[in-house]
């Protein structure tokens, strides 16, 4: 990670750290970075519900328009759904406003190239290296400056793109939608029911300040609450991008990314579907997960914590099916990013297909007491060859023994350091946890 670029993109508060004056050097230079080949080139903007969108963006715009690059701003839209219409469209590049799951005080900027990816380690380093010059860059005038035009509407696109990717409709499932007051809180409703489904939609009317609060894939308690009470077939609940998806089966029990991964592989490897019979998961998935997995006769191809990371090893291993425990779920067949919608068909397809409820499905797996506490610290890189923490680590993997683990790692979005095991019994974890929790603070907080 860089000065500016962390795991997503670049994040802060909107207006402290996350300036417009920050927004418009970053929109001359990520577009100089992005474009220099085209002779004339175009990016698409897209931005979820935050207040802070609308300031950012126009920081954004100002800042390609000077470079003579032409934007399409598509208003409110999801993350994936930027990724997707940038390549449909021919976009040189395309530009995401969100900070995903974090408050609305908080917002993001991240670049896609033109074939829809996230961008590599390397070109976010040259975009850096001339955040860190003085400006030079070229300033067309007249005709060189670029226009900026308003398509809201290409978003139809994207949902047709969605449809085309399940084989049956969705009619007789009754479902609770939770769109997180975020950017799915229009198009995940209108594209379940366009598929046939009953859908009762919640945390939909963003105000600019609501997005992620108490509701979303972060805050699924009110979803399960809403999913027994209508007696419904099952809950989806996106973040503030709808880059995620968390589920919530009839009875109101989560379905996490661990358990999506495990119903959408074991579907696709039955179908002669999933490539190299393997799917890609970070350290931080559940064992339950990846011993269902193998017994399946799936591999699991471990990675760092990062969707970033997952879509690496995807495409260098050339699978089709990964994602995170955060339910940030990738099908490279039909999408270059996690994305909480096409997640969600996927699954329901497989509802539909095989006549099984999602209590059925995710009992495919048996999930592992799971302990995650985060500590808030000052200064994250304190956590590399720190002595007293080692050692606390230590003793407690030496009290787990092979039927448990522990990771400890630093957050790639915020200030903290997360502090996770994993193991049969649940007051054995509290203890590591609490011990090794306590040790970061006095180290480093």
């Amino acid at each position: 990670m860089g000065k500016y670029f962390g795991t997503d993109g670049v994040r802060g508060v909107a207006n402290r750290e996350l300036t417009p004056e920050l927004a418009f050097r970053l929109g001359r230079c990520g577009a100089y970075v992005l474009t220099k080949q085209a002779k004339r080139p175009r990016v698409l903007i897209g931005r979820d519900t935050r207040l802070s969108g609308e300031m950012l963006e126009a920081g954004l715009v100002a800042g390609m328009l000077s470079i003579g690059c032409d934007v399409i701003r598509l208003g409110v839209v999801t993350t994936p759904g930027v990724a997707y219409l940038t390549r449909a469209l021919g976009a040189d590049a395309g530009v995401m406003i969100s900070a995903s799951h974090n408050p609305f005080t908080d917002n993001g900027i991240k670049f896609f190239g033109p074939d829809g990816f996230k961008l590599s380690d390397e070109t976010e380093a040259a975009i850096e290296a001339l955040l860190e010059q003085p400006d030079q860059l070229p300033r067309p005038e007249g005709e060189g400056i670029g226009r900026v035009e308003d398509r809201p509407q290409e978003v139809e696109r994207y949902l047709d793109h969605l449809k085309q990717t399940i084989d049956t409709d969705l009619c007789g499932l009754n479902l609770v939608v939770d769109c997180a007051n975020g950017a799915a809180f229009e198009l995940a409703p209108r594209l379940l029911r366009d598929l046939g489904a009953d859908v009762i939609a919640i945390c939909s009317a963003p105000d600019g300040t609501n997005i992620n609060v108490d509701c979303g894939s972060t805050h699924p308690e009110r979803l399960r609450r809403e999913v027994k009470a209508r007696k419904a077939d099952a809950g989806l609940a996106f973040d503030g991008d709808a880059d995620r998806l968390i589920a919530v089966d009839e009875t109101g029990q989560l379905v996490d990314g661990d358990h999506i991964l495990c119903i959408c592989g074991g579907y696709l490897k039955e179908r002669g579907n999933l490539k190299g019979d393997a799917v890609v998961a970070t350290v931080m998935s559940n064992i339950g997960m990846f011993k269902a997995l193998e017994s399946k006769g799936i591999a699991v191809k471990k990675t760092r914590v990062g969707d970033r990371y997952v879509m690496e090893e995807m495409r260098r291993g050339g699978h089709n099916l990964g994602g995170e425990q955060s339910g940030h779920i990738i099908f490279l067949d039909h999408g270059t990013t996690g994305d909480g919608l096409l997640t969600a068909l996927q699954l329901l397809q497989v509802m539909k297909e095989t006549g099984q409820t999602l209590g059925d499905l995710a009992r495919v797996m048996t999930k592992y007491p799971q302990l995650l506490v985060n500590v808030p610290v000052k200064d994250k890189n304190g956590l590399n060859g720190n002595e007293a923490i080692g050692q606390a680590v230590a003793r407690a993997e030496e009290l787990l023994g092979d039927e448990g683990r522990v990771l400890i790692r630093p957050s790639g979005t915020e200030p903290l350091i997360r502090v996770m095991a994993e193991g049969p019994d649940e007051e054995t974890l509290k203890r590591c946890v609490e011990e090794i929790a306590e040790t970061v603070k006095r180290e480093l907080a």
